[in-house]
Parts: structure tokens; sequence; C-alpha cells
């Protein structure tokens, strides 16, 4: 019994006790007539306020075709998946699949502001060191740098984006659902993929080679790892997304070659990649 059940029953209980007990009892006098002014009328109060309006969807994603049969289609495993589309060695090397939705969906997130924690990528961090050209105070991304993320360029674009995309599809009630989990329960994980992607593909091209520098330290503790410290020594530069720094990082034709795979990218999923 629930509680506004438990407190009907009592209700009625003490209603019946009181009226045998007026029943029961000897009748007094009838009182003389008093003539009641009438019960002022309370004031109504504000209505609610109507909840917010649940935001308006940009870019819906259409689910796939109902199918003939009752059950719905099982999700992909996600390291077959994967390996389908990239290959086993271009997985192996490149990408974490532990939790791999997850950490997309966070990073996805996390590019487009000042910090993307390396430990939820869904991708490897790039082998060896960011290494620079001249003397402080005039040290520049050095090219050879570069050449550390030319393996990843070259496999990530090298992939179907329409596969990718349809895969993408596929999978989307699992992006949606971990998006949620992050914290954003009325919010649309594709808009905000296709959100990212356009921060990302205005990320601008300075002259080479580009300037960073260390940050300053004060007291004697040194840097133990300054490779992973350099700043862009332009304000505006530094004051970019973090996805958008790790597209600087990268060169001028890995850049390039990532913001047409995007581009790309981004056609599918805006077309509700009806195909």
């Amino acid at each position: 019994m629930n509680r506004l059940s438990s407190l009907v029953v009592v209700l009625a209980l003490a209603a019946i006790g009181t009226g045998l007990y007026l029943w029961l009892r000897p009748q007094p006098e009838p009182p003389a007539p008093v003539v009641e002014s009438p019960p002022a009328i309370a004031e109504s109060a504000e209505p609610p306020a109507p909840p917010p309006p649940e935001p308006e969807i940009q870019h819906p994603i259409e689910p796939p075709a109902a199918a003939e049969t009752t059950e719905p289609p099982a999700a992909p495993d996600i390291t077959v998946a994967m390996t389908g589309l990239l290959g086993r060695d271009a997985v192996l090397s490149f990408f974490n699949l532990d939790h791999f939705i997850q950490r997309t969906v966070a990073t996805v997130d996390n590019l487009a502001r000042p910090h993307a924690p390396p430990r939820v990528w869904p991708v490897n961090p790039t082998q060896g060191r960011f290494t620079v050209d001249g003397a402080a105070p005039g040290e520049r991304i050095a090219s050879a740098n570069y050449n550390r993320y030319r393996p990843f360029v070259a496999a990530v674009t090298a992939v179907s984006t329409e596969k990718a995309a349809a895969l993408y599809k596929q999978l989307y009630p699992q992006f949606q659902k971990a998006y949620e989990d992050l914290g954003y329960p009325r919010g649309y994980f594709n808009d905000r993929l296709v959100a990212v992607i356009d921060t990302l593909l205005a990320t601008p091209d300075p002259a080479e080679p580009v300037a960073v520098n260390l940050p300053e330290v004060k007291g004697p503790k040194e840097l133990q790892r300054p490779w992973v410290s350099y700043e862009f020594s332009d304000p505006a530069l530094e004051s970019l997304t973090s996805g958008q720094k790790i597209l600087l990082r990268m060169g001028p034709d890995n850049r390039r070659a990532l913001k047409a795979k995007l581009a790309d990218f981004r056609r599918q999923v805006t077309h509700s990649m009806a195909r």
C-alpha cells in the first residue's frame, strides 16, 4: 500500500469513528444560529513555470530501416567492425578499443575545449618526442616532427568515408547514450560532433615554421618532460582549442589531409547518411 492509499484509509477510519461518536453521544440543545461571513477566497498561486523546451536537433541521424524480423539487429562487435574498416595492423597500431565509444565521445567533446586529456583518447599517443629547431627564445616546430604523424594520417585517410559513416550510423545509439552518460541528457551527440568538426575545419594555417616556447617555470624545479610542455609563442594560436592545436602540431600537409577527410565525413553525417 503506498503512502497516499494509507493516508486515505486513515482519514476514512477517522471520519467513521467521529461519526459514531457524534451519533451515540447525547444531543445538546441546538445553539442559536450564527451568521457566518463568507470565507475569504485565497489568491491563486503562481502557475509553475513550464519546463524548458527540448533543444532542437540540427543534424538528426535517421535510424536504420526496420527489418522483416521482430528482433532489432545486434550492434556489431567494435573490434570486428574497426578491423574490417581499418585493417588489423592499423587498429593495433593506432587505436585503443577499450571503451572505444565512450572514449570517442569524451574526446570529441574535449577537442573543442582548452584541454583534451590523453588518458581518455580512443587513439594511442604518437610515438617519439615533440622536436624543435633552434634555441630559446627562437624555437620553432621542427619539420621532422611532422613525420611522426604521417602513418596515422595515412591510415585514417585511406578509409572509405562512406563506410566509416555507415558504421557510425549503425553504432549511433551507443554514441548517443555515451554522450548522455557524459552529462548531456538533453544533448544530441551528432550535433556536437558536427560543431566540433566545424571548429577543427576553422583551424588557421600559420606561416611555417611555427614558433613555440617552454612556459616559464618559477622555482628550482625543472620540467621533467619539457617536450610535452611547449606552448605556441603567438597568443592567438595558444588560445585555440585543444583539437586545433593538435592539428597545428601535425604540420600543414597532415592538417590539410585530415581537414579534407573531416569535411567529407561532415557531409555524410549532415544528410542523415541516406544512401
